[in-house]
């Protein structure tokens, strides 16, 4: 190929100040374009694109009640006293002097027991201040939500008084600060770790920096791209803690993998441009195909109707896009500028002999029983994978956040006193003319509401234009909870239906809750479709990449094993009622939460993402095998070769991932340990059971058969993932992975 990756890297490493100064302007557009451009583009919501019946309901609200506000929150108010008492009068008094400081264009209405709009409890210690937000728009109602908070507090309460704010807005915003110190702390733990494995590694501190830096340049102009896709499409704020957590893992590992053979290939007495060019032919042509699977597996999320996944996917294609190029062009021309001054700066020993034998001796002890090999490893991901059939999905709701956080304690407040459900009413609309036979099915719906348990007193509502009907209720319990999610399907299903039998209208049936249920709806249709489209671009890649039906088919086969047992572990750790109690009192050690079902969105996100990313340590391995087979054609050596010169660097790689995912595991919230700790777990799997058990037993027992290409295939095109062969090394020559050039 004319711009192979081999010509980039020695062109690269020809002229590197050139090369190293075009990043810089790259970086320096993106730093401006982040800065002035992605806060305004960055939201909270995330939307559907194909408006299931939650969306209609929501638009038909919009349109028809103008005067409704899109948002509705509650100030609770507790004492020791009853509300007759003149303190809690003049307290309450002053609340609500501070919220209608806030002028309409934040309040449109605020009510209390004082002037007779507000519930108080049964024992007559708590009041709800009910208070209308004026502000149109997901974004603007949770600022005014944060201006209210933060108003209320400023009121100093008498001994014993406490005021919380409650409803939808603030418990958004909880989330989100809560998620974002989550995040920035794992990432932080990451970095620290990543360092710490990197120059053990490599037993250098400046070759520990370099893919920290590159990765983190990476990360910058990843950032600056999305800023301009959002000139296009709405992103989701969590698209800048994607892009961080996946820029880190893939720019590290795949700078972890160019450097090492660049140091190999020194060792092994080529000069620097030849270095940096044999490790252009190999380490980064790997790189290039791994990044592409890494690439095709996230595209998955795209194929959802929802903003927040495709957001998501977007910037983590970018990132990885980005860490690509900056693996082929930027870190050869900084190999050009430094030289052996990769090596500065040397911590610990050199070892000249040794670090590969530990795999040696591994892959040595797979290969002489590989049928007990194999069958003990798949078993065990097997079992661990079997939970995953018990996993039940939902959402996180306000019961799991921390107790010390105050719209959870105004939760069990509501709960305790008022039933719960205040803030989050289901909306039942029923667009049409308002004639007396409708407003009788209304009234029929009523009734129906009235005699099911899961809802509170309904009440109605007809448009300025006459032109449609309201019915809101609320829910009891946590709004986000399962059986809440029931309830909605069972309006939709059985009442709804019952109803309006016969009237010809028709009733759609919105609010939070129909949301979640219809976000369940979705990930259902859509999982088999995205599982489908990334499995069957994975295993076109890999043929191309590998020329072989077989290599493809047990790396999908071992990603799924590594991926189910994910899941299961998931399960076993986080979800109530599954699996031994011992995993849930390990759970408690770690400080996991334990919830009635796993976050609806996990499975989609653990997939696309882990199977982008274990493919990185099978394309990494069995390119090097594939290399020592076209050399040698021994399957067993090559095997053996494969395992001892990529054992050290995959592990370093893996802990390097791990870490970074276990630091999101040890926030607060529930839905990023899940995301945290799947992750991490299943790179240890892969890069190990995966990587040392399986590849090695069924390369083993299916011998050449592992490159078997059909004649009629035999026109792909000969890519050769880790270079050209060239003649294998004698045994003296054989670079081993050690800390130096020696």
């Amino acid at each position: 190929m004319p711009m192979s990756t081999e010509s980039l890297a020695v062109a690269a490493g020809r002229r590197p100040w050139r090369t190293l100064a075009a990043w810089v302007a790259a970086l320096v557009v993106a730093g401006v374009l982040a800065s002035s451009l992605l806060g305004d583009t960055l939201t909270t919501e995330s939307e559907f694109t194909n408006q299931p019946e939650s969306s209609r309901a929501a638009a038909v609200v919009e349109e028809r009640f103008p005067e409704r506000p899109d948002g509705t929150e509650l100030v609770v108010v507790t004492a020791p006293v009853a509300t007759a008492d003149p303190a809690y009068r003049a307290y309450v008094a002053d609340l609500q002097a501070a919220i209608a400081g806030l002028g309409p264009d934040v309040v449109r209405h605020a009510g209390s027991f004082l002037t007779g709009d507000g519930p108080v409890s049964a024992d007559g210690r708590t009041v709800l201040l009910p208070v209308a937000l004026t502000a149109s728009g997901h974004d603007q109602v949770l600022d005014d939500a944060e201006l209210l908070g933060a108003t209320v507090a400023a009121v100093t309460p008498p001994a014993g008084f406490e005021s919380l704010v409650a409803g939808p807005a603030t418990l958004e915003n909880e989330f989100v600060r809560i998620a974002e110190e989550d995040l920035a702390r794992g990432e932080s733990i990451g970095l620290v770790v990543a360092l710490v494995v990197l120059i053990g590694v490599f037993g250098a501190v400046v070759a520990g920096v370099v893919p920290i830096v590159l990765a983190v340049m990476a990360i910058a102009i990843a950032l600056g791209m999305a800023a301009l896709v959002g000139q296009v499409f709405a992103l989701s704020f969590f698209i800048a803690n994607i892009v961080t957590m996946i820029g880190l893992a893939v720019g590290i590992d795949y700078s972890l993998f160019i450097v090492s053979r660049y140091r190999e290939e020194r060792a092994a007495g080529r000069e620097k441009l030849a270095a940096i060019g044999r490790a252009g032919a190999t380490a980064s042509r790997a790189v290039l195909f791994s990044g592409l699977t890494v690439v095709v597996a996230l595209f998955g999320m795209l194929l959802l109707p929802d903003t927040g996944f495709r957001s998501i996917g977007m910037g983590a294609i970018l990132v990885v896009v980005v860490a690509v190029a900056a693996s082929l062009t930027l870190l050869p021309a900084v190999l050009g500028l430094l030289g052996d001054r990769i090596d500065a700066i040397r911590v610990g020993r050199r070892r000249r002999r040794g670090a590969g034998r530990f795999w040696d001796r591994v892959a040595g002890a797979v290969m002489r029983r590989p049928v007990v090999s194999l069958v003990l490893a798949a078993g065990l991901l097997l079992a661990a994978a079997l939970p995953f059939f018990a996993m039940d999905t939902g959402f996180s709701g306000v019961s799991t956040l921390p107790d010390e956080v105050a719209s959870k304690q105004a939760f069990v407040i509501l709960d305790r006193e008022f039933s719960g459900g205040l803030g989050a009413p289901v909306e039942v609309v029923v667009p049409g003319d308002v004639t007396p036979e409708l407003m009788a099915a209304v009234d029929a719906l009523r009734a129906g509401l009235a005699g099911d348990s899961a809802f509170g007193p309904s009440a109605v509502e007809l448009a300025p234009a006459g032109d449609a009907a309201l019915v809101t209720v609320p829910l009891a319990g946590d709004v986000a909870g399962e059986s809440a999610i029931d309830a909605v399907r069972r309006l939709r299903a059985e009442l709804v239906p019952a109803a309006f039998a016969g009237v010809g209208a028709e009733v759609l049936v919105g609010g939070d809750t129909a949301v979640n249920a219809d976000i369940l709806a979705q990930q259902a249709r859509y999982t088999p479709i995205v599982f489908l489209f990334v499995l069957g671009l994975s295993f076109a890649l890999l043929t191309v990449a590998f020329r072989s039906l077989v290599v493809p088919a047990k790396a999908i086969v071992m990603n799924l094993l590594s991926v189910g047992a994910a899941y299961g572990l998931v399960v076993l750790f986080f979800q109530r009622g599954t699996g031994p109690e011992l995993f849930k009192d390990v759970a408690g050690w770690l400080g996991f939460g334990q919830v009635e079902a796993i976050e609806a969105f996990l499975p989609l996100f653990l997939f696309t993402v882990l199977f982008g990313l274990s493919m990185d340590y099978h394309v990494f391995l069995l390119s090097r095998i594939r290399e020592r087979f076209d050399q040698t054609g021994d399957n067993a050596g090559s095997v053996a070769y494969g395992l001892r010169t990529t054992g050290k660097l995959i592990t370093g790689a893996a802990a390097i991932m791990a870490a970074v995912f276990a630091g999101f595991a040890a926030g607060e919230l529930v839905a990023m340990q899940q995301v945290g700790f799947g992750l991490a777990v299943a790179v240890v799997l892969d890069a190990t059971i995966v990587r040392s058990v399986l590849v090695p037993a069924s390369m083993k027992l299916l011998g050449t058969r592992n490159w078997y290409l059909p004649a009629w295939l035999e026109w792909l095109p000969r890519v050769h993932v880790e270079g050209e062969p060239v003649p294998a090394a004698t045994s003296e020559q054989e670079p081993v992975l050690v800390s130096g050039r020696s």
